[in-house]
């Protein structure tokens, strides 16, 4: 009965609280990140680091269990590779940080000037100047980041991630109380 929309509400009015509680700690963590978006920060590049040094170590496994495959030794390099980013991002957070932060303020330049081109493609449908603002604002945001870079490195992963962290747990605890509704009505 999950597989229904009325299975699913049933499902979270059954563990809302647990929906609630787990809100709740994203809300909590959201905050210190964006109170101490330097600690935000450090914390975001580590938890990047151990997935990379995950991922690497998969990578280079599996590589050696298909060793009789043709692009055994290119798999084995990139394991290798992203195995290394990992480590080298633990063993100094704060300069894969300042890297990190850069990418992203190139990455909201990027993504912004491809929902303007988007939004002008909607035009004159219904709602496109919201895809062209917000495409304006990640635009805006990337210049920033990328002006104040590499200082913006004590704010940026941090704040974002903190922002991130408050919408998720906000939406958990959103969908708790909502299941709570639909399901007494």
């Amino acid at each position: 009965m999950t597989n229904t929309p009325l299975g699913a509400v049933m499902e979270i009015k059954e563990h809302s609280g647990w929906f609630i509680a787990l809100g709740i700690v994203f809300v909590i963590g959201g905050v210190f990140a964006i109170a101490l978006p330097f600690a935000g920060t450090l914390v975001a590049t580590l938890a990047i680091g151990w997935a990379l040094i995950f991922v690497g170590a998969v990578e280079v496994f599996q590589s050696w269990s298909t060793r009789s495959w043709g692009g055994f030794i290119w798999n084995l390099i990139i394991g290798l590779i992203i195995f290394l980013g990992g480590l080298s991002t633990l063993i100094n957070p704060i300069v894969a940080a300042v890297g990190f932060t850069l990418l992203v303020g190139a990455i909201f330049v990027a993504k912004g000037v491809m929902q303007v081109i988007m939004g002008f493609q909607y035009r004159p449908s219904s709602g496109w100047g919201w895809i062209v603002t917000a495409g304006v604002l990640a635009i805006v945001l990337g210049i920033l980041i990328v002006m104040g870079w590499p200082q913006s490195t004590d704010w940026v992963l941090g704040t974002l991630v903190g922002i991130s962290l408050i919408f998720s747990g906000w939406s958990y605890i959103m969908i708790a109380m909502a299941s709570r509704r639909l399901s007494a009505a």
